[in-house]
C-alpha cells in the first residue's frame, strides 16, 4: 500500500552537521523551496562539535584542493551574509617538509594548486621559522605557505549555515530521530521519525557518523567508516601573536592551531581503532572515547622534536573522538545508484574544511544536475557493495587513517584488504613475478619483475620509478613481439531483450548498427554533451549487447545505463562469469591461429570484429581491439576455462616470444597511442570535440543523448582542444602540472606517462583553441620548466596500419 505521510516537503535532509547545515544554506541561498533538514539530537551533536577546525586547502590530489579552495570562497563571506560570528581566522598555514621526499611531494601538490589559482609560497627552514618561530628549523627541507588558509570554530560556522538557511527559508529541526526509510520502487518516498512520518521528493543522507546506517535503511550500502581519532590541548602557558599561521609537520606526524594561550595539536598515528564497523546506534550521542596514552605519544613525542616548547608545559585536554573515514579516505558525495532521489555526502574525514565547497557541489547537483566541478574522486559510484563490507572497510578505513600524514607515492597501491577478488590465472602470474595492485578489490598485475630483480613497488616523485625497466621491456614485448593480459577485473555487462540495440543507440554517442558481430567504441554522453562514460560495446544480436568498461567505473557506468534503459530491457552484471585475457602484439594473430581452427585472418576477422571461437579445447567470444595500439584480441572465456586458454596460449606461443604484461605498460602504451582516460583526460566536463574523439559521435544516426548541445558544439566550434605534449627524455611528470605558453599558464597536464618506443615523456592537457596551433611550450615540474612539444594527437602508428595488420 502507498505511503501516507503525515506531512511532505521536496528535499529533506538528515543531519545537522556541518555538511548538512552547508548543503542546507546552499539550497536555500540558490532558491530551493521546501526544504526540511532534520537533526536526531541538536545541531553538531554527531562529530562536528568536537573536530579541530583547521582549514587547508592545499592537498594530495587537486579535486580536493578545488573542494577546499571553493570552501574557503564560503569561509570568507558568511560571516557578513548572515550576521553570524563564524570565528574565521584567515591567518595562513605553514607545512614543513623534513625529508627530500617530502619535499618533493609539497612542491607537487603547489603546483598543481598553481594551475587553478590557489596562492603558495616555496619557503626556505629560515623563512619558515619567521613565520612559525616556536620551530626548531634542524632537518626542514623546505616548507609551503598558503595564506588563504586557517581555522574556524566547527560549532559557530555550524550556526551560521543554520542561520543563513533558515533567512532563505528552509525550515530546520532538532530532536527529530530518522528510524525507518520508506523505499518503493527505485525511490525514498519517506521516511519514518520519532515525531511521525515525513515524505519528500528527494532525501539527501548527510547523517556523518550515523550515515552507513542510514544508507543501510534505504538498501544503499556505503563504503564509510568510522575511527578513533585524538588530539590535545595543551596549557595555557603561551604568549601568541594573533596572528600565528597553523602549522603542520607531516613527517613529525602532527597538525597544530594557536589557541587562546596555547596550542591544540593532533596526528594520524597508525593503530587506531574502528567504531562499529561504521554502524554506530543511534543513542549514540555527544560523547568522547576514554584517551589513548599510547596512540597519543606516536604524534605528541615527534611534536615535541619539532616544538621544544611542548616540553616545558603540560597537556591540559585530552580529545578522542570518533570521525569518519571512507574506504579511500576520501568523501563520498553523489546520487546514489540503487535509488533515483537518494543523495549523499559523508565520509568527510575533513569535513569542516571541506563544508563549504562540499555543500555547494551538492547543492549545484541537487538543483541543476551539475556539480560545477568533476566529482569524480568523491562519487558515492566509486565503491559498491563490497568496500562498504564491515571488516573489509574497518580494515581500510584504519589503513586510510594512519596513512593521512605518510607520502603518498605516485601510483601508491593500499596494503590493508588485499587479496579479496582474484581471477583464475592469480596464482599462475604471481608465480611468474607478477607485482599486484588493487582496484575495486581485485588484484591485477601492475608489472613483472625482471629475472634476478626484486618485485618491490618503489615510488618516486622526481626520479624513475623502481618499475621503470620493468615496464620498458613489457612495453618492447607488446610493440616487437607478443604479450599476454589478464584483464578479467574488467567490468562487463549484458543488455538484452526485444529492442536492446535500439535502446542501446539512444544513449550511445557512436553508431551501433549495421551487422551483429562487431565491437564499437563510444562515449555515453549526457545532455550537455559532456563524456559520462567511455566504453566499448560489442554488438551479438540486436537483443543482446554486452558493455566493457574500467574495473573501478562499473558502479558508474552501469547506473548511467539503467536509469536510461526503457522498461522491458534487462541489464545484468557479468563481470565474474568471464575471465578476460588479452593477447596482442605483431605475432598474436599467428599464436592464436595455431590454437584455433576458426579462420583468423584479417578478412574474416577483421578490425573489430567480434565473433565465438575455440582456442585449444575451449571457446572464447575474440574481440579484436585493444588499449595497446597494436594487433590484438581481447577473449572473453568462461571463468572455468581460462586457465586452460592462458596455458595453451602461452604454449602455443613457444615458437615466439612471448611476454606476461601488466597494467602500467598497458598505461604506457596507450599513452603513446593517444588512447584516453575516463576521469583524467575525459568527465563529465568534457565533450567528444574537445577531446579529439568526434570520430565517435554519429551525428547523423538519429537522435540519442546529448546529440542536440553535440550538434550546436560541432557548429560553433569548441573553444578548448586536448592535445598531447612531448618532452625529450624521462621528466616527472605526474598530471595536474602548469602548461605554459609565453610565462602564462594556459592550461594543466591530464594523463601522463613515458614513451618507452619514443624515448620521450608525453602529457595531455586541454589548451584554449586560440593556444592549441602553437608548438612550442612549457611544462613546470617541481618547480623546474621543462621544453614541450605540442604534436600530432597520435604519436605513435597514426596511421592505425598495426592496429589493423
Amino acid at each position: 500500500m502507498p505511503f501516507r505521510a503525515d506531512r511532505h516537503v521536496k528535499i529533506l535532509i538528515i543531519g545537522g552537521g556541518a555538511i548538512g547545515t552547508s548543503l542546507a544554506y546552499h539550497l536555500g541561498r540558490d532558491g530551493a523551496q521546501d526544504v526540511l533538514l532534520v537533526e536526531k539530537a541538536q545541531l553538531t551533536h554527531g562529530c562536528t562539535w568536537h573536530a579541530a577546525g583547521l582549514v587547508g586547502q592545499l592537498r594530495g590530489k587537486r579535486n580536493l584542493t578545488r573542494l577546499m579552495q571553493n570552501s574557503v570562497a564560503v569561509f570568507d563571506r558568511l560571516e557578513a551574509e548572515t550576521g553570524q560570528h563564524i570565528a574565521w581566522k584567515k591567518v595562513g598555514s605553514l607545512r614543513l617538509a623534513g625529508s627530500p621526499a617530502r619535499w618533493s611531494e609539497i612542491r607537487r601538490s603547489m603546483g598543481q594548486a598553481k594551475s587553478f589559482g590557489v596562492e603558495c609560497h616555496s619557503l626556505t627552514a629560515d623563512e619558515a621559522e619567521k613565520h612559525f618561530p616556536f620551530i626548531v628549523k634542524d632537518g626542514i627541507e623546505g616548507a609551503a605557505l598558503i595564506p588563504g588558509d586557517g581555522y574556524i570554530d566547527p560549532y559557530s560556522l555550524t550556526m551560521a549555515y543554520a542561520k543563513g538557511a533558515r533567512q532563505n527559508g528552509v525550515r530546520i529541526e532538532e530532536g527529530v530521530c530518522v528510524e525507518e526509510i520508506v523505499v518503493e520502487g527505485r525511490r525514498a518516498v519517506g521516511v519514518s521519525t520519532n515525531g511521525g512520518t515525513i515524505s519528500c521528493d528527494i532525501l539527501v543522507n548527510c547523517a556523518g557518523l550515523w550515515a552507513k546506517r542510514v544508507g543501510k535503511m534505504a538498501g544503499v550500502p556505503l563504503a564509510a567508516g568510522i575511527v578513533e581519532h585524538q588530539y590535545f590541548l595543551t596549557e595555557k602557558k603561551l604568549t601568541l601573536d594573533p596572528g600565528l599561521t597553523t602549522l603542520r609537520d607531516p613527517d613529525h606526524n602532527f597538525y597544530l592551531k594557536p589557541d587562546t594561550g596555547s596550542f591544540a595539536i593532533g596526528g594520524w598515528e597508525d593503530g587506531s581503532v574502528g567504531f562499529h564497523r561504521g554502524m554506530p546506534p543511534l543513542d549514540f550521542g555527544r560523547e568522547l572515547f576514554a584517551p589513548n596514552m599510547e596512540r597519543l605519544e606516536l604524534f605528541a613525542l615527534p611534536a615535541a622534536e619539532r616544538l621544544p616548547v611542548l616540553n616545558e608545559i603540560g597537556i591540559q585536554t585530552v580529545i578522542n573522538g570518533p570521525i569518519p573515514v571512507s574506504y579511500d579516505g576520501e568523501p563520498i558525495m553523489g546520487l546514489a545508484p540503487e535509488l533515483d532521489n537518494f543523495y549523499v555526502a559523508c565520509g568527510f574525514t575533513a569535513g569542516i574544511a571541506a563544508s563549504g565547497g562540499a555543500g555547494l557541489a551538492l547543492s549545484n547537483m541537487i538543483l541543476h544536475g551539475d556539480a560545477g566541478m568533476d566529482l569524480w574522486p568523491f562519487d558515492v559510484r566509486r565503491f559498491g557493495a563490497v568496500q562498504a563490507q564491515g571488516r573489509y572497510l574497518e580494515e581500510r578505513a584504519i589503513e586510510a587513517y594512519g596513512a593521512y600524514y605518510k607520502i603518498h607515492w605516485p601510483a601508491e597501491e593500499a596494503h590493508a584488504g588485499r587479496g579479496l577478488r582474484r581471477s583464475p590465472l592469480h596464482e599462475t602470474l604471481r608465480q611468474g613475478g607478477a607485482v599486484f595492485g588493487s582496484k575495486f578489490g581485485w588484484e591485477r598485475p601492475n608489472w613483472f619483475a625482471l629475472p634476478g630483480s626484486e618485485a618491490v613497488e618503489l615510488g618516486s616523485f622526481e626520479g624513475k620509478p623502481g618499475w621503470f625497466d620493468a615496464v620498458g621491456a613489457e612495453v618492447r614485448a607488446i610493440r616487437g613481439q607478443a604479450a599476454l593480459i589478464d584483464q578479467t577485473s574488467f567490468s562487463k555487462f549484458e543488455i538484452f531483450g526485444k529492442g536492446a540495440l535500439e535502446a542501446m543507440q539512444r544513449i550511445a554517442a557512436n553508431d551501433l548498427g549495421g551487422a551483429p558481430g562487431k565491437a564499437v567504441y563510444t562515449q555515453l554522453c549526457n545532455e550537455r554533451g559532456g563524456i559520462e562514460a567511455d566504453v566499448t560495446i560489442i554488438h551479438i544480436s540486436d537483443d543482446l549487447l554486452y558493455l566493457v568498461t574500467g574495473s573501478g567505473f562499473g558502479i558508474r557506468d552501469g547506473h548511467w545505463v539503467r536509469r536510461h534503459l526503457p522498461e522491458g530491457i534487462g541489464f545484468r552484471d557479468v563481470t565474474n562469469q568471464y575471465a578476460t585475457i588479452n593477447l596482442c602484439g605483431p605475432l598474436s594473430r599467428k599464436i592464436l591461429q595455431s590454437v584455433s581452427d576458426d579462420d583468423l585472418s584479417n578478412e574474416a576477422h577483421p578490425f573489430l570484429a567480434a565473433r565465438w571461437i575455440e582456442v585449444g579445447n575451449a571457446r572464447a567470444l575474440a574481440v579484436r581491439i585493444g588499449y595497446v595500439g597494436e594487433l590484438g584480441y581481447e577473449l572473453y572465456v568462461p571463468q572455468e576455462f581460462a586457465c586452460h586458454v592462458y596455458e595453451t596460449l602461452l604454449g602455443a606461443s613457444e615458437p615466439f616470444e612471448v611476454s606476461n604484461v601488466g597494467y602500467r605498460a598497458i598505461d604506457a602504451a596507450r599513452m603513446e597511442k593517444g588512447y584516453l582516460y575516463w576521469s583524467g583526460d575525459i568527465t563529465p566536463d568534457y565533450n567528444p570535440f574537445e577531446a579529439g574523439l568526434g570520430f565517435a559521435v554519429a551525428l547523423d544516426k538519429g537522435d540519442f543523448i546529448g546529440r542536440a548541445a553535440l550538434t550546436k558544439i560541432k557548429a560553433e566550434g569548441v573553444r578548448r582542444k586536448l592535445c598531447s605534449f612531448t618532452i625529450d627524455g624521462f621528466a616527472p611528470l605526474h598530471g595536474g602540472e602548469s602548461i605554459l605558453l609565453g610565462g602564462k599558464v594556459v592550461g594543466s597536464t591530464s594523463s601522463t606517462g613515458y614513451g618507452y618506443t619514443l624515448g620521450k615523456t608525453i602529457a595531455f592537457g586541454y589548451l584554449p583553441a586560440e593556444f592549441s596551433g602553437e608548438s612550442a611550450f612549457t611544462i613546470e615540474a617541481f618547480g623546474k620548466p621543462y621544453a614541450a612539444t605540442r604534436g600530432p594527437r597520435v604519436l605513435y602508428d597514426p596511421k592505425m596500419e598495426r592496429l589493423k595488420a
